[in-house]
């Protein structure tokens, strides 16, 4: 399934908080809400099922925050505070029986396997839903939790899962990617879906500049040797203030603003990026769609 990352609020109206508590410097406040099958306007996906607001990966140039925005929260709080839908699952259950089937997104605007699942498994349980219900699932997450749902996923054929590549660097990922899994657990993950399902594919991106140009080829062969020939790529998009967050990132690091905004700014740039990825890709006999 390949679709751009554009995820869609919808109708997800949060309704009482139960409790709040503080949890490795994450709020956590779990919540009702009134519906959770959300009409998705991604090519190709019919719905988005979003089991958490928020996400506790906290990572710095993600665009999920536009939905803080939405709430009238502060987009800077993305990453510090996670609202777990807990009545997700009930909900799902009593609307896949009223709605008409189509693919299901987990998730649009969350990691559907943010290591607060391990707690609340939501996810975990809506995906029973959907597949005692038979309705065909697209996963994409960062982290390897998602081995967890093995015992569903390697037995349905309608459950297609994809994880989330992007920087290989643990010093770089701890600063932009602070509560994600790192590289080399993303790849491990990858490689024990593609042994147990065929239907597995890689999410690239986005390619942070300066920081990221260089591993262009390390990790399409890793994908490559893997087995992972279908692949999206995108660059890196500036929406919902995360130029903010990106800022304090890259100052973190010692990055020039010039150089990285320049780069970011830079058709030029994201094409010659575009045009590495092929080259690198046809010799390694990949399929890629980007983004842009």
């Amino acid at each position: 399934m390949y679709f751009n990352i554009v995820g869609v609020f919808g109708c997800e109206t949060m309704v009482k908080p139960l409790f709040r508590i503080e949890k490795e410097g994450l709020i956590i406040e779990e919540k009702y809400v009134r519906s959770i099958l959300s009409p998705s306007r991604i090519y190709g996906v019919s719905y988005a099922v979003n089991p958490y607001m928020g996400c506790s990966h906290g990572c710095v140039y993600c665009y999920a925050r536009f939905t803080f925005i939405s709430a009238g929260m502060n987009p800077l709080d993305w990453g510090r505070i996670v609202f777990p839908k807990i009545n997700a699952p009930s909900l799902l259950k009593r609307e896949v029986r009223s709605k008409k089937k189509g693919l299901v997104l987990l998730s649009s605007v969350t990691d559907p396997y943010q290591f607060i699942e391990e707690k609340y498994q939501l996810t975990r349980r809506c995906l029973e839903v959907l597949s005692r219900y038979e309705w065909p699932v697209t996963i994409l997450t960062k982290s390897n939790l998602v081995l967890r749902d093995l015992d569903m996923i390697g037995k349905s054929k309608d459950i297609e899962v994809g994880l989330t590549i992007t920087i290989v660097d643990d010093d770089v990922a701890e600063v932009f990617e602070p509560r994600a899994p790192r590289y080399s657990a993303r790849v491990f993950a990858l490689r024990e879906l593609s042994k147990k399902t065929g239907n597995t594919y890689a999410f690239y991106g986005p390619l942070i500049p300066v920081l990221c140009e260089k591993d262009i080829e390390y990790v399409l062969s890793d994908l490559a040797d893997i087995g992972i020939n279908s692949i999206l790529f995108d660059k890196l998009n500036i929406k919902a203030k995360n130029w903010i967050s990106i800022n304090m990132a890259i100052d973190q690091l010692g990055i020039d603003r010039r150089e990285f905004w320049g780069k970011v700014r830079s058709p030029i740039f994201w094409n010659r990026i575009k045009r590495k990825v092929q080259e690198v890709s046809e010799k390694l006999r990949l399929h890629v769609v980007f983004c842009y």
